[in-house]
């Protein structure tokens, strides 16, 4: 990885999820950090007014920037290495700039809070993030609330056992694994008792995670979220890995009830890379 991009709208989730950002950087060797705010028309919340108000782009521009210059200050003062910080203000839907930037290629990896307003609920479904880790295909990292960085010794894999050869994004947790040396964990949740083919997939990704020694794990439980957080607090694991499925996509783990408590009840971040 040599590229962090941070969005931010300047709240405290997304400035907790900029300081994770750096120690991210710093324990991964990645040099550079981006930090993007998608500005957009201010919207009235009185019904008497027009929906969208008369405003000054140059206005809503030099605030982005203002906020970003303090923002990349406020971090720049957290490193204890040399870090390259890049700033990028536009008029865009934020989903869709993160998307763009992308597909340029300059960005290895995300890093995003959960934003939206006091309860989580009820903007769960159309938060940001979400959107963004849906739509883009690099590793986006999920911050909670409140969470503080902690160096990746123990990373979880939640699996489902389904055509692991073909849908394992194998390169990218390799490459975590590589740098962080961290002990990899394969958790499996289901309903029912292990079945025959899952214990043949559990033979297909020892091959391929050959060399990474996993540790697999089954567990029966109907509550699939709240059993990978207490497996994550049983076992001290610093990271989750998340993998949405292309057919079905978000309907798993994305769900509200799985993402309100993997993302907003557990203390601990996750890796959403895709297929």
């Amino acid at each position: 990885m040599n590229s962090i991009l941070v969005p931010t709208d300047f709240s405290d989730t997304a400035r907790n999820a900029g300081m994770y950002a750096v120690s991210l950087a710093q324990d991964l060797g990645i040099q550079k950090i981006i930090l993007y705010n998608a500005y957009q028309a201010p919207i009235s919340a009185d019904p008497s007014m027009p929906a969208v108000q008369l405003f000054d782009i140059d206005v809503l521009k030099k605030s982005s920037k203002d906020g970003l210059e303090k923002f990349r200050s406020d971090l720049q003062s957290a490193c204890n290495k040399p870090m390259l910080f890049e700033t990028k203000a536009e008029f865009q839907l934020l989903t869709s700039g993160v998307e763009e930037l992308c597909k340029k290629g300059e960005i290895d990896a995300i890093v995003m809070g959960i934003t939206g307003g006091n309860k989580v609920e009820e903007v769960l479904i159309g938060s940001n993030t979400i959107s963004v880790a849906k739509h883009v295909t690099v590793p986006v990292f999920v911050v909670p609330s409140g969470a503080t960085y902690k160096p990746i010794n123990k990373v979880v894999l939640a699996c489902d056992f389904k055509k692991v050869v073909d849908t394992m994004p194998v390169t990218p947790i390799n490459n975590l694994l590589d740098i962080t040396k961290a002990e990899l964990h394969i958790l499996n949740v289901s309903e029912k008792e292990t079945k025959a083919d899952e214990q043949f997939e559990s033979l297909l990704l020892d091959t391929l995670f050959q060399g990474y020694s996993p540790k697999y794990h089954f567990i029966h439980d109907t509550h699939f979220a709240e059993a990978i957080n207490r497996f994550a607090d049983e076992n001290a694991i610093d990271l989750i890995i998340t993998i949405p499925k292309k057919h079905g996509l978000f309907e798993g783990l994305f769900r509200k009830s799985y993402t309100k408590a993997l993302a907003f009840h557990s203390h601990v971040p996750l890796m959403v890379i895709h297929e």
